[in-house]
């Protein structure tokens, strides 16, 4: 496979690469492939969809590093001592940041009430409104991605700024990642755009009306972003111009604590970070759409892919596998 023959197949796609705009490749710290398609360039920005949720994994390491937070084992409550909880509601009370962290928090809900959510005043509340629930903590897996809107709201709280200021300081400037603002809007018809518009995006972040972003999905990056975010998992948490992560978090963030059904491919599940086979040190954040950070420790290799909306892709660590890494070891 040669680049010119990766640029067409994902041109000639009919099928699940056919709506890839960027592919960016480091490794050991140097750009090994780059490419962009349908009038996108290198620098243009996506919405990378449930890829934001590693990223606000980091930001929850960058907080413990800081002594923001003691531990993942901190009660969620701890973090919001004016929350009113509901009469009778006891599971809440023992749920933890680790919880949440790795999708077995419980929730009062069957289906995501996104509606609900996403037109109330303050998107954190709304998701502790969801928290808890009769069967109590149970353990099981149950992927959420507004209830853990609560992790932008607890970066908030431990560090008196905005999570986005907190992630422009601690994570994308370090990495070299332009300055990232709130999107601002947040009414029906804005999510649906922003979810479904196929143009580039500018470097912003989406955000409910108390202007903190959702920490589920809705941040908007390159797949040169995506590639840098990687290189903190190839090199354990250092960057280009020093340490930005400690690597113990790192390391406990991907580390596996659960192992997923065959609805998630039966990969292994970290913090928000995904750990694709059992006998390999590959590890990723993937969002709908095929959005990814791909990140091979022990070759140093980190691949960033973006996609426009296109549901159901589950093929996108195979296929950099099998046509983007070839390119540049062949």
């Amino acid at each position: 496979m040669t680049k010119e023959q990766l640029h067409n197949v994902v041109i000639r796609s009919k099928g699940n690469e056919s709506n890839i705009r960027q592919i960016y490749a480091i490794r050991n710290g140097e750009t090994v492939y780059e490419d962009s398609w349908r009038g996108f360039k290198t620098e243009d920005a996506l919405n990378v969809m449930s890829v934001t949720k590693g990223v606000m994994a980091l930001l929850i390491g960058i907080a413990i590093d800081k002594g923001y937070i003691k531990d993942v084992d901190t009660k969620v409550l701890e973090f919001f001592p004016d929350y009113t909880v509901k009469r009778g509601e006891k599971t809440i009370y023992e749920v933890t940041l680790k919880h949440l962290l790795t999708m077995t928090a419980p929730y009062k809900y069957r289906s995501e009430p996104w509606t609900k959510v996403c037109t109330s005043p303050d998107w954190t509340v709304a998701a502790l409104d969801l928290l808890g629930g009769k069967a109590g903590i149970t353990g099981d897996f149950k992927y959420s991605t507004l209830g853990i809107q609560i992790l932008s709201g607890i970066i908030e709280k431990v560090s008196g700024e905005k999570c986005i200021d907190f992630a422009n300081k601690y994570l994308f400037e370090p990495l070299g990642i332009a300055e990232h603002k709130i999107h601002g809007a947040s009414d029906k018809d804005d999510q649906f755009d922003f979810l479904m518009n196929k143009n580039p995006r500018k470097n912003e972040w989406y955000s409910d009306p108390k202007d903190t972003v959702t920490a589920g999905w809705g941040l908007c990056l390159s797949a040169h972003d995506l590639a840098r975010l990687g290189t903190l998992i190839t090199g354990k948490g250092k960057g280009e111009h020093g340490q930005i992560i400690s690597s113990g978090w790192i390391d406990e963030m991907i580390t596996p604590k659960l192992k997923l059904d065959k609805m998630f491919g039966f990969m292994e599940y970290g913090y928000l970070w995904y750990k694709p086979y059992e006998d390999k040190n590959i590890y990723a954040a993937i969002g709908d759409g095929g959005n990814v950070i791909y990140a091979d420790v022990d070759n140093k290799i980190s691949v960033g892919v973006t996609g426009t909306f296109k549901p159901r892709i589950f093929d996108r660590i195979d296929f950099i596998e099998k046509n983007v890494i070839p390119v540049f070891e062949g």
